[in-house]
């Protein structure tokens, strides 16, 4: 790859306190700003991350929410490739929940340098952490040895080599902290958030369709509207980016991100398939491979990429699952209930 066709500008970590700076507000940048390192949220330049910010807020939940104990006995009933397909869908996304917490602290806030988007982030991270505790909560509820869903990744190779996949390009910017490298991992935040999560997810509400596994499928609920907000903050970012460093879009990005998008329908595709193993009603092959296109058109449409999928949604039931919007019939419950957090809505943003 020729990477003297992109724009290779070295990104500094911000000053964690400026008192030198006399940075306005409207002189804020995403990344390369001279911030003081004060919070001064009466002043904010990017409005959608403070709404966003506070859309989180009020969606604050905790794992302990979600009564589990029903799983247990739901889940020795499960048949062999089940349980299988439930451990291996659960192990995958505690993975995705773990890098994404390091890699949000660790990799992409250091070089964001407004305000109101560090605490956006520092709020992602939190979320992202709850989402462990949450795995945790679900591990220990069903398992005999927790140990073995934790290990997981180490043995099964089909598991371990979608991780080292998503962990690459995260490292890719680790390593080599450029402006197309960075503009690059946003890029991959939308697409972990966006398409890696999703055959997880179907995997639970599948079961709970079928009325099986119904507080496994409530704590993804939770999950996934955060999800939602997460994969929100990253089209934000990279529309955000694109008015404001044009130069930085160049068509060799667009080709490499448009790759990426390729790559990685295929690996959740695979995944899908593989957590399923054909044998989980409502999840054949072809609606897997359909829905994850679905999803990948409809994420490369929200930050202007080209139309290279062209699909409908081939697991539109999921949607009545997993939807907190306004006031709903709550399927766990059989019963009407006012969800008074809220939801997240594309069209608010």
């Amino acid at each position: 790859m020729d990477f003297d066709l992109y724009p290779q500008q070295t990104l500094k970590h911000k000053k964690i306190y400026d008192p030198t700076s006399n940075e306005s507000v409207n002189d804020r940048k995403i990344f390369g700003g001279n911030p003081t390192a004060m919070f001064e949220l009466t002043r904010i330049k990017y409005e959608w991350a403070y709404k966003l910010w506070k859309t989180m807020l009020n969606n604050t939940w905790f794992p302990e929410e979600v009564n589990m104990n029903e799983d247990k006995r739901h889940y020795l009933d499960l048949q062999p490739e089940e349980k299988i397909g439930y451990d291996r869908a659960l192990a995958q996304l505690i993975f995705m929940d773990s890098l994404q917490t390091n890699n949000l602290n660790d990799n992409i806030n250091p070089f964001i340098t407004s305000p109101e988007i560090n605490l956006l982030l520092i709020r992602q991270a939190f979320e992202e952490s709850l989402h462990s505790q949450s795995y945790a909560v679900m591990v220990e509820s069903i398992s005999a040895n927790t140990d073995e869903i934790y290990d997981m990744w180490r043995k099964d190779m089909q598991l371990r080599n979608k991780n080292d996949y998503i962990a690459h390009i995260y490292t890719g910017l680790a390593d080599n902290p450029t402006e197309h490298n960075f503009v690059k991992a946003l890029y991959a935040n939308q697409i972990l958030e966006g398409i890696y999560f999703y055959s997880g997810f179907c995997f639970f509400y599948a079961l709970a369709r079928q009325g099986r596994m119904l507080s496994s499928a409530q704590m993804i609920r939770f999950i996934q509207r955060d999800e939602v907000t997460h994969l929100l903050i990253f089209q934000h970012l990279i529309n955000t980016l694109r008015k404001e460093r044009p130069d930085i879009f160049t068509k060799a990005l667009e080709e490499e991100v448009v790759e990426m998008f390729k790559q990685a329908v295929q690996v959740e595709i695979n995944w899908g398939i593989y957590i399923t193993q054909g044998k989980l009603m409502g999840l054949t092959e072809e609606l897997i491979k359909g829905y994850i296109q679905y999803l990948a058109k409809e994420r490369m449409e929200r930050v202007g990429l080209p139309k290279i999928y062209d699909n409908k949604n081939t697991i539109d039931w999921v949607n009545r699952f997993s939807s907190f919007n306004e006031q709903k019939t709550n399927f766990f419950e059989a019963k009407v209930t006012n969800y008074t957090k809220g939801g997240v809505d594309f069209d608010d943003f």
